[in-house]
């Protein structure tokens, strides 16, 4: 029996080739996207699972809040954590990392190498086994390093690499480190990655002790004892803040902050909502929302192509109807039909599986880099994954094999026998789940078209400034000397090719103060007279820093106009702002217009200029003749060599660093193009399996029709209607859906466009287009056949 279902089968699917490769391709291409995210998935919740000690392990956080608003970050400082650990005896361990950048030697190159500050027990508390070396006492020396393997290839071309020595640049002089351990390298869904790893005992060696208790900026993890809750050590957390940090709030005038103290549990680090604050350079903090969409997404393009199978098995049973007819008058029963089909079905699951599989691994490095992972089956296969892809072959075959099964082996013998059978006109079904698949695919489409737009906007749009050609690398960390700084802009000033040579120090750091409308925080950056010039920044109100005015440096600041707003100042030229921390008080002398100085995700926020002789200007800006570029950087990095020798030429230009602040953005309309055109195409082939079953119901009305005069053009458009009719209700469903889904998404962008008709009228025109055009070749197919043939059963 098993056997002639089998034999069966085969001859189904090679006798109807054509629907059947539309239905393999149609499963395997929803199967591979599925399969593709369950990759996805699983390796976003595997992260840190590794850890021998993950159900212990908390990281400190810190929730800052006050009139204006509340905000939570994942950063403490250095006294933070060793002082909770003395107070607190439910704490076991204390883990300090802050990241760094030193330049190293490597023969006569000089290379830039990141590198992770941590405390001795590192390697004991964190799961990340060392190739050579003892975890207790690779960082017990202060110039001891260890590095990972890939670094030990780099510069020692081998492994073995426990005993040789590295150089790094502290200061102005290189130092030697040992080289105590070798790492294996860290597994991709590890939130903590590092390539080489310092113990803080050296940073404590040259002095630094940091003990502020409202300073945060570094990493500091705890591990708890086995019998520990985490809820009843927060509290206590609170308290020892409370009370170490009294004297020094004590000495902040007006201060008003409410600063309270909480863990977050090591697992929930990569997928934490507040993965944008919380992050603090852990690997790939991301938001479980990625996971849902994709998710979605695949399961739609599944549930489409099973939906077509559904169609075009119903569309092609009037073929079967006569095998039904005499299999149920030899003696076969309803469930043996049934059980016949879904065989069907599940054979034809098995052959789009198995494509399916070889489509992921195909299409894996494409999604990888659309992704920014690096997934792979043998990296992420064990048994889970192995169960979730057997599960998914059982579902997509059910899905798809039931209600065929159902209705097929329904049918009357005698009815068959005597070519009675019908499937209804009016199959609401059957054209609902057109409907339904078409309102996914519009809603795609205009998904794509307004990330598309948004994208556009966030790249083109005005930042306040000119960064075309505009150039900018640094002299060194901390800025170079008041001298060095001179003499470089002196003869990059005399360059060919260089137009205007400006300098700021590097990074836009928060900061606050007090006008005589209460305190205000905004961003404070130190720079030269040429900064505002070189940028094209207008002033809008007073004037630039100038040389001829002496006092600027220690008595004069500008400000921008969200600094302004901010304020309430009607008139803000001669406004005094009052640095308290720093006993100083400064006076406006300029107003220059809001610019970008961060992403377009982020709002305008308030921002100082100064010239203040303490704030060192480490980073050169140039803005370039676009003529002879190449020629130009070849020149700037021979002054750079001279004037700073031990550190490597890196530079930038400001209009690609901006483009790179919207990859993630890029790389979902990639992500959203894509999965339009596969629902579209998938759609396109049920609505091509409707077509077919409008076809073959209708074949003798249209043998009729042509036989009292109607024209071929005539029949085309009667059956071409109904589609019509179709995608139309199915484009009335989608467009509140998708007003509704991309005014969300809108909404994490406080620079965005317009949600334009226009958006709606391009998906719906480009779905009835395609709608016609894939109805089209059957409907003029079944219009041209001969009614001689369609009638002469009759």
């Amino acid at each position: 029996m098993l056997t002639n279902y089998f034999k069966i089968a085969i001859r189904n699917l090679t006798r109807n080739k054509v629907f059947s490769v539309i239905n393999i391709a149609g499963l395997s291409l929803g199967l591979t996207c599925c399969m593709l995210i369950v990759l996805y998935t699983k390796d976003e919740i595997s992260f840190d699972r590794f850890q021998e000690n993950k159900d212990q392990l908390y990281r400190i956080k810190v929730t800052m809040s006050d009139d204006k608003e509340t905000r939570t970050i994942g950063s403490t400082n250095a006294i933070h954590g060793q002082s909770f650990k003395e107070e607190i005896p439910e704490i076991k361990e204390v883990v300090r990392t802050q990241g760094s950048s030193f330049v190293t030697k490597k023969g006569n190159d000089l290379l830039n190498e990141e590198i992770l500050f941590a405390d001795d027990n590192f390697f004991q508390v964190f799961s990340l086994p060392l190739l050579s070396g003892d975890p207790q006492t690779v960082l017990s020396d202060v110039h001891s390093i260890v590095i990972s393997e890939d670094v030990a290839r780099k510069y020692f071309n081998t492994t073995d690499a426990v005993g040789k020595t590295l150089d790094l640049k502290i200061g102005d002089k290189f130092e030697t480190f040992n080289v105590s351990g070798v790492a294996k390298k860290c597994p991709q869904n590890s939130s903590i990655q590092f390539e080489s790893v310092l113990p803080f005992k050296f940073q404590e060696s040259r002095g630094w002790t940091d003990q502020e208790w409202l300073g945060f900026y570094m990493n500091t993890f705890v591990l708890l004892n086995d019998k520990a809750d985490y809820h009843t050590v927060v509290p206590k957390l609170n308290q020892v803040f409370k009370t170490k940090s009294a004297e020094e709030i004590s000495k902040i005038k007006d201060f008003s902050q409410k600063i309270s103290f909480g863990l977050q549990p090591f697992l929930t680090i990569h997928l934490d909502n507040e993965s944008g604050d919380l992050a603090n350079g852990l690997n790939h903090a991301s938001s479980p929302i990625y996971s849902y969409i994709l998710s979605g997404i695949a399961i739609f393009i599944l549930l489409i192509a099973c939906i077509n199978f559904v169609n075009l098995t119903v569309a092609r049973s009037l073929k079967r109807a006569k095998e039904i007819g005499i299999r149920k008058v030899v003696g076969s029963q309803r469930k043996q039909l049934m059980f016949q089909f879904l065989g069907e079905s599940f054979l034809l699951s098995f052959v789009a599986f198995s494509l399916a599989v070889l489509l992921t691994q195909l299409v894996l490095p494409t999604f990888n880099d659309l992704a920014n992972k690096q997934l792979a089956l043998s990296y992420l296969l064990d048994v889970k994954l192995i169960s979730g892809y057997l599960a998914l072959f059982l579902i997509t075959g059910l899905t798809a094999g039931i209600y065929p099964a159902l209705v097929l082996s329904g049918f009357s013998p005698a009815q068959t026998l005597y070519n009675r059978t019908k499937l209804v006109q009016k199959n609401y079904l059957t054209k609902g789940l057109v409907v339904f698949q078409f309102a996914l695919s519009i809603c795609l489409v205009i998904g794509t078209i307004v990330i598309y737009a948004q994208f556009k906007y966030l790249t083109n749009k005005d930042l306040g400034y000119n960064d075309k050609n505009l150039m900018r690398f640094s002299l060194g960390r901390g800025g170079p000397g008041v001298e060095v700084m001179k003499s470089v802009k002196q003869e990059l000033e005399n360059t060919a090719g260089v137009e205007t040579v400006a300098a700021f120090n590097g990074s836009y750091n928060g900061t606050g103060a007090k006008t005589e409308h209460g305190k205000i925080d905004f961003g404070y950056i130190g720079v030269d007279d040429n900064f505002l010039p070189a940028l094209q920044i207008p002033v809008v109100k007073g004037r630039n820093f100038a040389r001829r005015f002496g006092s600027d440096p220690v008595e004069s600041v500008i400000v921008n106009e969200a600094f302004v707003k901010e304020t309430g100042w009607k008139d803000p030229i001669g406004k005094e702002v009052d640095f308290e921390w720093k006993n100083q008080k400064y006076k406006v002398i300029g107003v220059v217009k809001d610019y970008h100085f961060a992403s377009l995700k982020e709002k305008i926020k308030p921002l100082l200029l100064t010239q203040d002789p303490n704030y060192r200007l480490g980073t050169v800006y140039l803005k370039l003749d676009s003529r002879n570029i190449p020629e130009t950087i070849k020149t700037v990095e021979k002054i750079f060599r001279q004037h700073v020798p031990f550190m490597p030429f890196e530079y930038k230009f400001e209009d690609v660093t901006n483009l790179k602040r919207y990859e993630k953005e890029a790389k979902w309309k990639q992500m959203i193009t894509l999965a339009a055109v596969l629902s579209i195409f998938v759609s396109c082939i049920g609505l091509f399996g409707l077509a077919t079953f409008n076809a073959e119901s209708r074949v003798k009305e249209i043998g009729i029709r042509k036989v009292l005069g109607a024209s071929v053009a005539s029949i085309t458009a009667l059956l071409s209607t109904d589609f019509v009719k179709l995608v139309g209700v199915a484009i009335l469903f989608s467009l509140p859906i998708s007003y509704y889904a991309i005014n969300i998404w809108l909404q994490d962008f406080p620079y965005r466009i317009e949600i334009s008709w226009w958006y709606f009228a391009i998906s719906a025109i480009l779905a009835i287009s395609i709608a016609v055009l894939t109805v089209g070749f059957q409907s003029i197919r079944t219009a041209m056949v001969d009614p001689v043939k369609s009638l002469r059963s009759e």
